[in-house]
């Protein structure tokens, strides 16, 4: 009896630079994924669109985030990496699921309330219909498990409740996605000079988050001033040293050795030569990510094919699932 793999979706938005915690987080385990799983990889630029992008700085971020797929070892042969944007049965499911969800649960989303806080002068009726978006991505590509993140998950949440919905009466259409387990290496990465809160790319302090393209001595400089304590001892506990222990996550994490190991190795060690291997390492790291990234980055043909190619392969499977909930509905 052959089986078939499981469906793994994810997406990266096109909003911003990438940051050492998207790479950590989620695109160093994507090649290892792709290898057991058929990978769909979306560059969600429709998401990208709740905050105003100019449109050739959007095309070239797109691009970006493409040759960094490519530069962490997604292998367009293995899996399926196209631009949201492409396939229009995101936008035609989009309509249809926001039919089957309830205005109460989209203004309980926790990322909608920070976000219209942040941004009072800009609470755009895409950025309260982000999930449902997001739902259409998913239930599309009848996926079994989904990578997202610990701020994404109530996102995940509605995406099944949305689809059981459906399913309760229709019958059954739509796959409940499940939040695929990554190994004991993922980690949230934290900002540096307030690590009780996630690296972001949109962070408007720089210093706060690392860039894969940042150089080294941006790097260092970054490290030298990242928050610690007075304590000078390096050990692993997050709630009372929460700087030293997202160091050393990031350290465990580009290394693949335990924070247990790696706390003996720097016992009685300063921070200052701690923060200098961390920086080190990190260097050591993107360097290789960054020369792979420039090979594929200066061949915009080549990235362009592989996006019409995986846009087609993408809509022949989401064509599937959408002409089977038109028939459901009655329509044509």
């Amino acid at each position: 009896m052959i089986l078939s793999k499981p469906i793994i979706f994810s997406a990266v938005q096109p909003s911003g630079n990438l940051t050492l915690g998207n790479y950590i987080g989620s695109l160093s385990h994507w090649s290892i994924i792709q290898n057991n799983a058929t990978c769909i990889y979306s560059i969600a630029d429709l998401h990208a669109l709740t905050s105003f992008q100019e449109h050739r700085l959007l095309r070239k971020i797109t691009f970006d985030t493409l040759a960094f797929y490519l530069a962490s070892g997604v292998d367009p042969k293995k899996s399926i990496i196209f631009i949201q944007s492409s396939v229009s049965e995101h936008c035609q499911l989009n309509w249809i699921l926001n039919c089957y969800t309830y205005f109460g649960e989209l203004i309980r989303m926790t990322q909608f309330k920070h976000k219209s806080k942040i941004n009072s002068k800009n609470v755009n009726v895409g950025l309260l219909n982000y999930p449902i978006l997001m739902s259409s991505d998913i239930l599309l590509y009848q996926t079994d498990y989904i990578i997202v993140g610990h701020d994404q998950k109530q996102h995940l949440e509605l995406a099944k409740k949305i689809a059981n919905r459906f399913n309760v009466l229709h019958g059954k259409t739509f796959k409940l996605p499940s939040n695929y387990k990554l190994n004991d290496c993922h980690v949230k990465i934290m900002a540096l000079l307030n690590p009780t809160k996630k690296m972001s790319k949109s962070d408007v302090n720089i210093n706060n988050v690392i860039f894969l393209l940042d150089d080294k001595q941006s790097i260092l400089r970054k490290i030298s001033r990242s928050i610690t304590d007075s304590e000078n001892k390096i050990f692993y506990e997050p709630n009372r040293k929460a700087g030293i222990s997202n160091l050393l996550n990031i350290l465990a994490s580009l290394t693949g050795k335990k924070i247990s190991v790696l706390e003996k190795e720097f016992y009685n060690v300063s921070y200052n030569t701690f923060k200098k291997f961390v920086s080190d390492t990190i260097y050591y790291s993107l360097n290789i990510l960054q020369e792979k990234f420039l090979y594929f980055r200066n061949n915009e043909l080549y990235l362009q094919d592989i996006l019409d190619n995986g846009s087609h392969q993408a809509s022949l499977r989401a064509k599937i699932t959408l002409e089977k909930v038109y028939y459901k509905m009655g329509l044509s």
